[in-house]
């Protein structure tokens, strides 16, 4: 079996694979802080916790954002499994040819997103990845990584909001009844989901013009994708779990 592990700015994913099925699928707040002790006990208890046998899994792989959390965890998985993991970076075999200026700064997340995007789509195919950032990466179809855009996430936003408007409160980021808000909550919530489907949409429309592209495959993942992508006018397909499939994908090739 296979630990594939994102860590992200705001959430870090978990998946166990039995080659190409996913048994285990789970999420847990980053924290910066928590010792290679705390992250293995707390791996430990979610994988019992899906009567996971932890003693068949013999391959680890992990992509990271979160640089003072990538040695922490290769400590803990070390410990735990007895395994070096695979650490995804510009420089791992995955396929796709990244054309970054400097490849170095493509996050591991978003490579991740682009193999698994690409293998299943082809390209060219636009991936938006709604997380702490909400990014836009563009894979060619001779399976090149362009580029992408990165904008503030609907929770950096929302926090922003009512952070630097002494009036206006924090508030549930759910879909309000309608487009026009009738109080303070209701009207966040619209500006702030319809926002943020109306910036994803346009974007889109930027890159399909620039890149003279007629009718891309356009899909979305992340943790608040079942939120926004349903709002949009341009997102064809949803894969909550395209991170970890990339993850798979990328270990089965370096094997």
């Amino acid at each position: 079996m296979l630990l594939a592990i994102d860590i992200g700015n705001t959430n870090i994913v978990l998946g166990v694979y039995e080659n190409k099925k996913l048994l285990h699928h789970s999420r847990i707040n980053t924290h910066p802080h928590r010792t290679s002790d705390e992250y293995r006990i707390l791996i430990k208890s979610l994988l019992n916790s899906d009567s996971i046998d932890t003693k068949k899994i013999k391959g680890l792989i992990v992509s990271c954002v979160v640089p003072p959390l990538l040695a922490v965890f290769e400590e803990a998985l070390k410990r735990y499994f007895k395994v070096r993991p695979i650490i995804v970076n510009h420089k791992t075999s995955t396929g796709i040819k990244i054309c970054y200026t400097n490849p170095k700064e493509v996050g591991a997340d978003r490579i991740v997103n682009a193999v698994a995007a690409y293998h299943e789509f082809g390209g060219p195919v636009i991936i938006i990845d709604f997380g702490t950032a909400t990014t836009f990466c563009i894979v060619s179809s001779k399976g090149e990584y362009l580029g992408g855009v990165i904008a503030p996430g609907v929770t950096i936003s929302a926090e922003a909001l009512f952070e630097r408007a002494s009036k206006l409160p924090a508030v549930e980021l759910i879909k309000p009844k309608t487009i026009i808000g009738k109080d303070t909550v209701s009207s966040m919530q619209s500006g702030i989901i319809y926002g943020h489907a109306g910036m994803v949409d346009a974007i889109v429309e930027r890159i399909k013009a620039e890149m003279k592209w007629k009718n891309p495959m356009v899909i979305a993942t992340g943790g608040l994708v079942e939120l926004i992508a349903p709002e949009t006018k341009t997102i064809k397909k949803i894969r909550p779990s395209l991170t970890l499939e990339g993850l798979r994908l990328i270990y089965a090739k370096n094997q």
